[in-house]
């Protein structure tokens, strides 16, 4: 189910329009879509050691899914063509290559 970015208002109100849905606000520039992805626990423990060290290192705050949003971005922004991409570990392998890491 897409979600569409419609601006502070709606971001504040509940389904039923009266009180504040909890956490925290979503605020993004575009509109965006939730999504469910299977991640292994070790990813998971990744990305929570990598959000602790950015914040204990320069005191900012990145989430988890900032963190895979900016990555996904990365790679598309990167230009890189996966289209050859024969499978899950193939695509790690080639990212991981031109990343240099010693992946294979």
């Amino acid at each position: 189910m897409a979600k569409k970015n419609g601006g502070a208002e709606s971001a504040r109100l509940s389904r039923k329009g009266t009180r504040p849905g909890r956490g925290r606000p979503p605020v993004h520039q575009e509109t965006w879509s939730k999504v469910s992805v299977v991640l292994f626990d070790r990813q998971i423990l990744h990305l929570d050691r990598l959000a602790t060290d950015i914040r204990s290192t320069n005191g900012k705050v990145l989430n988890r899914a900032e963190i895979i949003r900016a990555l996904i971005d990365g790679l598309i922004d990167s230009g890189m063509d996966i289209t050859g991409t024969s499978s899950e570990g193939d695509l790690r392998a080639r990212v991981a290559r031109r990343l240099g890491s010693p992946f294979r």
